[in-house]
């Protein structure tokens, strides 16, 4: 076969020269799939293998094929870069010197070649920006008429090429891996060292950040035909959604589906003798292709007619990552499994280290701390869970909503129950104890903020959800799991429709942007403005995914250019929030006290929190006054002398009532009184603290059997102030608080006079 250097086999060179898929040092252009573009088409090709290298003059082509058409053809050649046609020729093989298709007779067609002779002409044509342009949007159509009837098609290929040059880097993944997960650890550590603002503000960043990377991720789920460039960007964060090819997974993906009786996906282990289409915009898939059944059950992997693949949605999704269709709902779940794994062991390992800090006091002013999370550690490790389970929501919900409908094993169906209704229950839960924590305080301490802050276990075990946003928006953690969960409904049980996936996001997407811009929930005016932008980045791409579903039947040109403004405005945008996350997670390691950067939270949870880890001798302090006006009254009451002899004995008493006052136990909100006990003093404090932000000195004095009271009691002996639900409403309104006499501590006589 040979070229000649006629303007019309330039032009058809040039444009058969975009044809390819690889990336390379060198300039070339590949392409790895010839797809129908019609429904009857006389010729299909199962194999189509092109390249073209400037640099050494060569094409490369391996074409495997059928074709029901016999004598002479003519082609018609079409190129189109973003939606713009460039190139419309017409050629005759025969002119040409292609013997292979003049005349055409062959019902199989199979040629592998090499040419060597490309005309430096030819090259020149080529665009120099062609070269170096990322995931090039180029299409070349060719049309195939026979000589008796040239105006009826009988035969459409088109190919999609690339110039080897993609956004989708492990360098881009690994970067915007590495700074979402600083930041999630920032907000960890910070909130050991006490600076609760700084904590709420990184960790809000951090999480949002992630998210928005999950919500990209996402739109590549979509079974929509996507622009190449959308496609690779969105395939840089699959690792937010655990989509991460290693190859010891996937063998042992494969072992574990076969050995419970599933059949595993071959597309990667026959890419030498089928191709693999992905799907793009104008096809009719709905006349191309029929379901592969033969080959194993499932749903979305199609061929057409010559036994090509099409892959569109998850499946597409799970190819562009190497990765069988098959094993997708292993790996997302392996790596989630990791990731939780990991978690718990650096937290085991943290807890290790306090331990040792405290008994070798390595750390004197942090010892409180240290000593609260030694205390409350298995709260602490509950809400941690809970918190990873949040992360891993959206991602496993649509792995296991997804496996529901391809049933690639009965173990892994079983897998998928088990986490989609088991990880929806424990945030359904957290969920309801928020708001019921947060009604019960409204209802005693006229703010939601009191028991959602004040109370430690509250806060440690379910302030995930709610600690960036503002006290009086709580409610708002029930708007956000419900925009989670009917969200992945649409992407993981909608593969088969991309048109209703479109609509149902752009719904979505709106009422979430409008219910964060009315409401406004979130803990100040620059957490507002950043969540709030990410809603409206949220809403954009889905008006773009809308686009992209031809839904409008626009021209090609617009789905191209809009292709490149969604890459553009996501780049923009993650670039700015990477810059927010570095420069607050760096600010609050450095600074000696990051607070001071931030404003204080207009809920007043600050003071709530601080508490909680009030000193020993706040407590000591006020136990100590109230009882010695009690004593003071009592001294009056009874008419005893000044003499130094009275006073020493009433110094005696004294010691001993603070002695027994270690024994009292004190009892929060709802509870009810239990035995005497001696609590520990993070548990006294915390209740103590929290009680008499609310109490008067009038009502401990009436608690000891002041004047006033209408009790006077002939032993002096301790009271446990009992903070059930009723009398906490009562000593909001300075009624008199239950009393009951408790035993003395051991070794305390008492005193009856």
């Amino acid at each position: 076969m040979c070229f000649y250097s006629s303007s019309r086999v330039s032009l058809v060179s040039v444009a058969f020269s975009f044809l390819m898929l690889m990336a390379s040092a060198d300039r070339v252009f590949e392409s790895s799939s010839l797809d129908s573009c019609q429904s009857n088409s006389s010729f299909t090709a199962s194999l189509f293998q092109i390249a073209f290298t400037p640099n050494n003059k060569s094409l490369a082509l391996n074409v495997v094929g059928d074709s029901s058409v016999t004598g002479n053809v003519t082609f018609r050649v079409e190129a189109t870069a973003y939606g713009y046609t460039f190139l419309r020729e017409n050629l005759n093989p025969c002119t040409m010197g292609l013997m292979t298709f003049c005349p055409l007779n062959q019902v199989q067609i199979a040629f592998n070649a090499n040419y060597n002779n490309i005309s430096s002409s030819i090259i020149n044509r080529i665009p120099s920006i062609a070269y170096g342009i990322p995931d090039l949007d180029a299409i070349v159509t060719v049309y195939m008429y026979t000589a008796s009837n040239p105006t009826v098609s009988v035969a459409c290929l088109r190919s999609q090429i690339s110039n080897g040059k993609t956004v989708n880097q492990y360098g881009v993944k690994w970067g915007t891996a590495v700074v979402a997960g600083l930041g999630l650890v920032a907000s960890a550590l910070v909130s050991g060292l006490g600076h609760a603002n700084t904590a709420a503000h990184v960790s809000l960043y951090s999480s949002s950040l992630f998210n928005y990377f999950q919500g990209v991720a996402m739109i590549g789920l979509c079974a929509i035909p996507l622009p190449p460039l959308v496609l690779s960007w969105t395939q840089d964060f699959n690792w937010s959604l655990g989509i991460i090819k290693v190859r010891f997974f996937q063998r042992m993906a494969t072992w574990y589906q076969k050995s419970t009786g599933g059949t595993p996906a071959t597309i990667l282990a026959t890419l030498s003798t089928k191709s693999v289409q992905v799907a793009k915009r104008n096809i009719e898939r709905s006349r191309l292709v029929e379901k592969a059944r033969s080959l194993y059950p499932r749903a979305q992997i199609s061929t057409i007619a010559s036994g090509e693949y099409i892959v569109t949605g998850m499946d597409r999704v799970a190819f562009r990552a190497d990765i069988e269709p098959t094993n997708l709902f292993f790996t997302g779940l392996a790596f989630y499994y990791i990731f939780a794994l990991f978690s718990l062991v650096g937290l085991a390992l943290f807890k290790t280290l306090c331990e040792v800090a405290l008994r070798r006091k390595w750390m004197a002013s942090q010892n409180p701390r240290l000593q609260a999370f030694h205390d409350k550690w298995r709260v602490i490790i509950k809400g941690i869970i809970l918190r990873l389970v949040l992360l891993g929501y959206p991602p496993m919900t649509i792995l296991s909503l997804w496996e529901f409908t391809q049933d690639d094993s009965p173990a892994e169906i079983m897998l998928a129950i088990i986490f989609l209704f088991g990880m929806s229950a424990a945030l359904a839960l957290a969920a309801f104890k928020v708001i019921q924590a947060a009604k019960r305080s409204g209802q005693i301490h006229k703010t939601p903020a009191y028991m959602l802050y004040a109370d430690a276990t509250v806060l440690n075990k379910w302030g995930f959800l709610y600690i960036q946003f503002r006290a009086s928006a709580y409610y708002y953690v029930v708007l956000t799991l419900a925009y989670i969960l009917v969200k992945v409904l649409f992407i993981g049980l909608s593969q088969k429709s991309g048109t209703t996936q479109g609509i149902a996001l752009v719904v979505i997407e709106a009422a979430a942007l409008v219910g964060a811009a009315m409401i406004r929930p979130w803990m100040d005016k620059p957490a507002n403005a950043i969540s709030i932008s990410i809603c409206v980045i949220n809403f954009l791409n889905a008006i773009f995914l809308l686009v992209f579903t031809n839904i409008f039947k626009g021209p090609s040109l617009l789905i191209g250019v809009l292709g490149v403004v969604f890459f553009f405005t996501n780049v923009i945008f993650a670039l700015g929030l990477l810059i927010i996350v570095i420069v607050v997670v760096t600010i609050s390691l450095i600074r000696k006290n990051p607070e001071t950067r931030y404003q204080p939270i207009a809920d007043n949870r600050a003071s709530f929190i601080r508490s909680q880890i009030a000193l020993p001798t706040e407590l000591d302090q006020l136990g100590t006054t109230a009882r010695r006006k009690v004593l003071c009254e009592y001294k009056a009451g009874l008419g005893l002398s000044d003499s130094e002899k009275d006073l020493q004995s009433m110094d005696l008493v004294h010691r001993q009532d603070e002695e027994a006052f270690l024994n009292t136990s004190y009892y929060g909100p709802g509870s009810s009184p239990a035995t005497p006990t001696l609590q520990s003093p993070a548990f006294a404090r915390a209740h103590y603290s929290g009680a008499h932000s609310v109490t008067s000195h009038e009502s401990i004095d009436e608690a000891y059997g002041a004047p006033g009271s209408g009790q006077r009691s002939a032993n002096l002996k301790p009271h446990v102030i009992n903070y059930d639900t009723a009398s906490s409403r009562a000593s909001s309104s300075h009624s008199n608080p239950q009393t009951e006499k408790r035993p003395l501590g051991p070794g305390v006589k008492s005193n009856n006079r």
